[in-house]
């Protein structure tokens, strides 16, 4: 079933702008080679002593505006945001780092992209206070080191959890005959099986209702169960050993694969289904449940089928709980900038004025205290839920790998949509996925 388009609610993000990067991005400018991306020109950084400017993405020029509006309020310093595509963003940060000649003074890294930056990025240990530590989700700061040395301040973070069709799970008629059929209340899910039997509760075809969906052409949401499943890591185990095939991995592809082959409670089409997709047909109700980025409830059009009918609650747990991937951006800057001091006061004053981005149109942050400032309030129903996904001690960052997005695009996603077709052996594709991966990084 091919979704019916619906105006893009993803902030004009990049579909892989919630986590990712294009695949081939980056090789050759990790070399020197490439050419400038989009936007300016190389040189180093601005010359004025009351300027700055930052490099960043689309998301992130909406996330900083009102920051940049209160540094040059408080300090008098003008900061350009040059925002770039997300590939763009990528090469130009990755062939100007290289030469050594960057022109920008900050720079909004992608989580995924710090391995490979690591080593052109100014230590930001001074800015690391305990105080600080402790009002930022674990997994951002386990993800902000490189080498023993922190390299990128956290500016926003998201995960998936869940959201459900309230009109469906508050309808007494539905309550009552879910009860009668699995003999406990229907709620949100917080089990692999409770959401297991909702999905297929609600899947009626013929209604062109579903339980939920199923995303072959994205692996986050597949590695969010990896990790509810007690897997010591995604992939990857800390010393950097293959473990794809581990019992983890598997009962989590076992999970997520027979919510379509065997239960069949997804349209059609599930290995192609990305974020996009999946967010259009929960949109327009053909969906009763998604496990989506938190940042999507917000984004719900006012003509959308199921607009103010969502609830939202932490990401489903497995046998070792609630677990989601960490989707954060970071703050860095340049190795031997010329502005080294007044951009770390930049990138302080984003910090500690990170509650601004969460009245932008992406309505993001980083901090815990940010998200519990407006936890309560009517229309930021989802950061509860997505305070809890990101504190839960089963949620991890990604390997840091500079060989991680290679292993995305040629085995993980492959390795799912393969998954995804009756009669798969599972087991079988994560020893394959396992050779290949360790072909990789060898």
């Amino acid at each position: 079933m091919a979704p019916r388009a619906l105006p893009a609610t993803t902030g004009g993000w990049h579909r892989r702008g919630f986590l990712g990067l294009a695949g081939g991005a980056g090789a050759a400018a990790l070399l020197g080679t490439a050419a400038c991306g989009a936007g300016g020109d190389s040189g180093t950084g601005s010359t004025d002593a009351k300027t700055l400017t930052v490099a960043c993405e689309g998301g992130g020029k909406i996330e900083l505006q009102p920051v940049v509006d209160k540094f040059k309020q408080d300090t008098g310093t003008t900061v350009t945001l040059v925002e770039l595509p997300y590939d763009g963003l990528f090469n130009r940060l990755t062939s100007e780092l290289a030469s050594g000649k960057p022109s920008f003074d900050v720079c909004a890294v992608d989580a995924v992209w710090i391995p490979l930056l690591a080593n052109k990025l100014a230590p930001l240990d001074g800015l690391f206070t305990a105080e600080v530590k402790n009002d930022l989700f674990p997994a951002l700061v386990s993800e902000a080191q490189s080498g023993g040395a922190f390299i990128g301040m956290p500016v926003w973070t998201n995960s998936e959890i869940l959201f459900y069709r309230k009109d469906l799970f508050e309808d007494p008629k539905e309550k009552a005959a879910f009860a009668k059929k699995y003999g406990y209340p229907l709620a949100p899910p917080t089990t692999w099986q409770q959401f297991t039997d909702i999905a297929t509760f609600f899947t009626r075809p013929d209604q062109k209702l579903y339980g939920t969906d199923v995303k072959g052409a994205v692996e986050t949401e597949w590695l969010a169960h990896v990790l509810q499943a007690g897997s010591p890591g995604v992939v990857l185990d800390d010393s950097g050993a293959v473990i794809v095939d581990n019992a983890q991995h598997l009962a989590a592809l076992t999970f997520y694969a027979d919510l379509n082959n065997k239960h069949k409670v997804a349209p059609a089409g599930a290995a192609q289904t990305d974020w996009s997709a999946a967010q259009n047909l929960f949109n327009q109700g053909q969906t009763a449940m998604t496990r989506f980025w938190a940042h999507a409830y917000r984004q719900i059009p006012k003509d959308a089928k199921v607009a103010g009918k969502v609830g939202a609650a932490p990401m489903i747990g497995g046998t070792a709980g609630v677990a989601g991937i960490p989707g954060p951006w970071y703050l860095s800057a340049p190795k031997g900038g010329a502005k080294g001091d007044l951009a770390q006061q930049f990138i302080k004053a984003a910090y500690d004025n990170n509650a601004l981005s969460i009245e932008t149109s992406l309505g993001l942050a980083a901090r815990k205290s940010a998200y519990q400032q407006y936890a309560d309030k009517p229309g930021y129903e989802s950061f509860g839920p997505l305070l809890a996904t990101l504190n839960a001690s089963a949620t991890r960052a990604r390997p840091a790998s500079p060989h991680w997005q290679r292993i995305v695009d040629s085995v993980l996603v492959p390795t799912i949509q393969k998954a995804l077709t009756p009669g798969a052996d599972y087991a079988a594709l994560l020893k394959a996925a396992r050779t290949q991966i360790e072909g990789i990084i060898k």
